[in-house]
């Protein structure tokens, strides 16, 4: 199944080849789902398993092949990132967002992938591996979901469909929230609005849950990393919507001398929603 104005021309190619490098760490993470996931606490005290791991090094040697000489910025190598701003093309990944949702048996688990340019996101792919899902966009040239098996390119799709975020409706808001960092300042944004619905996810597929239009707002005003947004809204971009700071600011990644840290974000689906209500 095709949806009407999916993805094409322009940088469909790179899109192709950068969604086949995910699908193919999404098959290797559903693998080490099936052996063992040796979980442990990292520094920061958040888990890390060998799904992590492996993921990354799926990516790590597909971006190499890809886009040889690229600068990539990844959670699990951020040690290795460059010491100065990040001004031109770079590369952020998270190999495995939604970790605690993974070690849990949910499904919400998802790979992100973004290509920047003078920090703004401009590509992004997410996978949702135990779901068989990729949500992608271009900005400027659309967003699409495909049904995809873990492991397979992206020509082999069995379904393609294009996404667009929705008019807010007049009958109140769906947020998209988390999971497991629901903080004190995003429920008092959250109670200032006409939420009708919450929708409780783990990982960026919040984020493609408003770029589909299942959702209105996605607010987190509290401090995440750069890998964990860039893809995301880059999707929601794609697909109409937004994503700024707290403030309504864009927000700028590539800031190596923050440890790549947002301190807070909102997604909207309907800019003009944003505009009225997101103050």
């Amino acid at each position: 199944m095709t949806g009407a104005d999916t993805i094409s021309g322009g940088e469909s190619r790179l899109l192709d080849e950068l969604t086949t490098i995910v699908s193919r760490a999404s098959g290797a993470v559903l693998a080490a789902c099936a052996r063992t996931l040796d979980p442990r606490l990292k520094a920061d005290r958040s888990p890390v398993t060998l799904a992590d791991h492996v993921a990354e090094a799926v990516i790590l040697e597909g971006l190499a092949r890809v886009l040889p000489g690229a600068t990539i910025v990844s959670e699990e190598a951020v040690g290795a990132a460059p010491s100065a701003h990040l001004s031109g093309d770079f590369v952020l990944v998270d190999p495995l967002d939604g970790t605690r949702e993974l070690i849990a048996g949910r499904d919400e688990f998802t790979i992100n992938l973004a290509l920047l340019n003078a920090g703004r996101p401009r590509l992004g792919i997410i996978a949702a591996p135990a779901q068989g899902l990729i949500w992608r966009g271009i900005e400027g040239q659309g967003a699409e979901r495909l049904r995809l098996a873990p492991g397979a390119a992206a020509n082999a799709a069995s379904e393609r469909i294009a996404i667009r975020t929705r008019t807010r409706p007049r009958s109140g808001l769906v947020a998209a929230v988390s999971r497991s960092h629901l903080d004190p300042q995003t429920e008092h944004f959250l109670a200032r609005l006409p939420i009708t619905q919450r929708l409780v996810r783990g990982s960026a597929v919040k984020f493609c849950q408003v770029a589909e239009g299942t959702a209105d707002v996605y607010p987190r005003l509290s401090t995440t990393c750069e890998w964990d947004v860039a893809a995301g809204h880059a999707v929601l971009t794609a697909a109409g919507g937004s994503v700024t700071a707290s403030d309504g600011a864009p927000l700028g990644y590539g800031r190596v001398s923050e440890n790549f840290r947002i301190p807070a974000f909102i997604a909207w689906g309907d800019k003009a929603a944003a505009a009225e209500l997101g103050r």
